[in-house]
């Protein structure tokens, strides 16, 4: 029996007893390749995750569309400066999107708290591009730095303003005017009775061409 025979024999046996006791040596991991795949693994998981959830949060006409829900209200500086500048992004890429403002229409808002649902109160802005929740002012904004959020608005028919930057010549681009039918009184001289205000005799009915601020969305740009 020469060396390498007995070398071996005693090897085998050496592992043997490893084996035994449960101490046999593993194969050695790849790290350096883990670390090369696990970023892009996670990354491809994100946003698999992201479209599962996006899918199902889609506000009414928002199938095709790009909708930015925002308010006009300056109570709260931040969330409309948040509003203002996720506003002015879009408008940058010269993209057609509807804005809807929750301070304009509480019926917005409650479509805007259905859709995200979790039953909290959900501060805007708040962004939906065909059928799918982007997120709010961060996730946008931290989309646009990676040079991802362009190409979201891909198939979304562009715009261009009018001459003079003036928007539309019905609203100004604030997308309400004031009630044509009650004058923003929200009350109307009731005609062959109806369900009065109030439950009484009176002689004015609650106006349904308004909203409860007595405005109602403008013809042209709405």
């Amino acid at each position: 029996m020469n060396n390498s025979t007995v070398v071996s024999s005693r090897k085998e046996r050496f592992l043997h007893k490893l084996k035994l006791i449960g101490l046999v040596p593993q194969p050695q991991t790849n790290y350096l390749h883990l670390k090369k795949t696990t970023p892009q693994i996670k990354e491809a998981e994100e946003e698999e995750h992201h479209d599962e959830v996006a899918a199902v949060r889609c506000p009414p006409g928002g199938a095709e569309a790009a909708i930015l829900y925002t308010t006009s209200l300056r109570s709260i500086r931040k969330t409309f400066e948040d509003c203002h500048s996720i506003r002015f992004l879009l408008q940058s890429f010269k993209v057609a999107f509807q804005e809807r403002d929750v301070a304009m229409d509480l019926g917005f808002r409650d479509e805007l708290w259905k859709v995200i649902g979790g039953g909290g109160r959900v501060v805007p802005p708040r962004l939906f591009v065909r059928g799918k929740y982007i997120g709010g002012a961060d996730e946008v904004i931290t989309l646009h730095e990676q040079g991802k959020l362009r190409k979201l608005f891909d198939g979304i028919p562009t715009v261009g303003l009018p001459a003079g930057n003036c928007g539309c010549a019905g609203c100004g681009n604030l997308r309400f005017v004031v009630c044509t039918n009650c004058n923003g009184r929200r009350k109307v001289v009731a005609i062959g009775g109806g369900d009065r205000e109030g439950g009484g005799g009176g002689d004015f009915v609650r106006c349904l061409e308004c909203n409860e601020n007595g405005l109602m969305k403008c013809r042209i740009c709405s």
